[in-house]
């Protein structure tokens, strides 16, 4: 048996903040007081208390549409109870080859849904196109294949690229065509607002997404995320499948304060768009160094560096933390809490290696 860990003294410093992802991030002060501000006496359960009247009512404000609104622990859950909701186990879902629910939710939207196929378009840069889309709707048409039902997509991307209004308008078109339903995971939704500049519901029901899967995780929530019915007729027994998959929280004030919060005073807009001012921040002081090319457009909180392993390996060697899962290069996430000057600190150690290592 191994020897109990050390606790931290409490005059410790934190550790260095780092950039390898939003998930990072502690929760924001708003959500922690909303918190705090909930824990007091006693409520009633599982969702039958104001705090969550309050947020559901907010996001049905936001929308300016009378959505059904439900709360679960984390993005997973929500998208594969989604679609799970959506689609019988013979149906097929559409989706990027880059989509979250293909690469890195382990089966659990072929698990909820007891076995609908996910159909996979190939894609450079994580976007699903209405071509794509329309290919794989009108492949086969017997009952032999399963039949496509859904499409989903990722807003923003996993290569953190914004889809247009007019992107989706586009796909959602598609989608009446062949009587297909389009679901939106919005883990970083919140920082797509943000970048366009529009109200949440011009990309989501009035351009024709059915059910949002909203992000609070990686806003500074902590640990939420709300699953929006645009369409109250296909939330039918969704509560059922919240408990069932162990989603229903006894104690639902925690999961729906922050959001309340967070929705009245805009700070969940606030918070995204910060995340996508440190983003840009970093792209700015790096791109044009030698060695050093960006993947894919900075449109939100994510910036993919394409550079020679000598200097990542020298960013490492400083004490830097990132991933390089998608093509190879370094990515990195900022959050509502990105410090500037940490920033500046990242792009500083990116010059310098660039300009002192070999490009090779």
């Amino acid at each position: 048996m191994s020897a109990p860990t050390a606790p931290i003294p409490p005059s410790a410093p934190p550790p260095a903040q780092q950039f390898a992802s939003d998930n990072y991030a502690g929760i924001c002060p708003e959500a922690w007081a909303a918190l705090a501000a909930a824990n007091t006496g006693h409520a009633s359960a599982y969702g039958h208390d104001r705090w969550t009247t309050e947020a559901a009512d907010a996001f049905r404000q936001l929308f300016a549409t009378p959505c059904e609104v439900f709360f679960v622990f984390n993005g997973t859950a929500a998208n594969s109870l989604a679609l799970a909701a959506l689609c019988q186990s013979y149906h097929s879902v559409i989706c990027s080859s880059f989509a979250h629910v293909e690469t890195d939710e382990c089966g659990a939207p072929e698990f909820f849904s007891n076995g609908s196929k996910l159909l996979t378009a190939p894609s450079t840069n994580g976007k699903l196109t209405p071509e794509a889309v329309r290919q794989l709707a009108a492949s086969r048409s017997d009952i032999h294949f399963p039949k496509p039902r859904v499409v989903t997509i990722t807003q923003p991307t996993e290569t953190g690229l914004v889809y247009s209004v007019e992107e989706i308008r586009a796909i959602a078109a598609v989608c009446k065509e062949f009587g297909l339903k389009l679901h939106m995971d919005g883990a970083r939704f919140a920082n797509a607002c943000a970048r366009l500049g529009c109200a949440p519901a011009d990309i989501t029901w009035k351009a024709g997404v059915d059910v949002l899967c909203f992000g609070g995780t990686k806003n500074g929530v902590g640990l939420s995320e709300a699953v929006l019915f645009f369409d109250p007729a296909l939330a039918e027994d969704f509560g059922y499948r919240c408990k069932q998959a162990g989603q229903l929280a006894s104690k639902m004030r925690y999961l729906a304060a922050p959001w309340a919060q967070l929705l009245a005073s805009g700070g969940w807009l606030a918070n995204a768009g910060h995340a996508n001012a440190c983003a840009s921040r970093l792209a700015h002081r790096i791109e044009p160094l030698p060695g050093i090319e960006l993947m894919f457009p900075v449109q939100a909180n994510g910036v993919f560096v394409r550079a020679p392993a000598a200097l990542l390996q020298g960013l490492r060697d400083r004490g830097w933390q990132f991933y390089t899962f998608i093509g190879g290069g370094a990515r990195f996430m900022f959050a509502w809490d990105a410090d500037p000057a940490r920033v500046d600190a990242l792009a500083a150690d990116v010059e310098d290696l660039a300009r002192s290592r070999p490009t090779v």
